[in-house]
């Protein structure tokens, strides 16, 4: 997972793979088959480890608001924690690949596209529940926070610390239009 993580799919080696779980490449070939199934279950592991802030604050949180703002606010956290590499690896390990790799790029390309469609049904919620103003375009504030997000992950990879992170996260939130509760 951390090669992956830190070089993202294409720049792994099977000789880096095997190196980093300490086995021969007959061994992970029996395992997993190929770099792909075991890329595959490095971003699960990846999600469970430390991706699962996300669908926490929304499984948590009351509002819409609620949940993007903490989720924001621990990604600032999680992109920054020390010991492992930066920013987030659904984001970062497949940005640029061959046609070779398109398969792997178009399944990070989906997960993402699931957060946003997350995000933007419970926008679409709060809209319909008065929570937020019934001109709320929760498409494009979906998006807003999903480029928000990205955009903190990369500047983790580039070397901003957790609390300009935050702070990004704060500043975003300030775009947000105001909930009834946040009245």
């Amino acid at each position: 997972m951390r090669a992956f993580w830190e070089h993202g799919y294409e720049a792994v080696s099977i000789a880096d793979l095997t190196e980093a779980m300490g086995i021969k490449a007959p061994s992970l070939y029996a395992a997993f088959g190929d770099k792909r199934t075991l890329f595959e279950e490095a971003i699960e592991a990846y999600v469970r480890d430390f991706g699962a802030f996300s669908g926490r604050a929304f499984a948590e949180e009351p509002t819409a608001r609620r949940a993007v703002a903490r989720m924001l606010r621990e990604a600032a956290a999680f992109h920054t924690l020390p010991g492992y590499p930066r920013g987030c690896m659904v984001i970062t390990a497949a940005t640029n690949c061959t046609a070779q790799s398109e398969d792997v790029m178009r399944s990070l390309q989906g997960r993402r596209a699931e957060n946003v469609e997350t995000i933007e049904g419970r926008i679409r919620s709060d809209v319909a529940a008065g929570e937020l103003p019934a001109d709320t375009d929760a498409h494009a504030l979906a998006v807003y926070c999903a480029a928000v997000l990205q955009g903190m992950s990369q500047q983790a990879r580039d070397g901003a610390d957790r609390t300009t992170l935050e702070r990004v996260a704060e500043l975003a939130m300030a775009a947000w239009p105001p909930g009834k509760s946040e009245e």
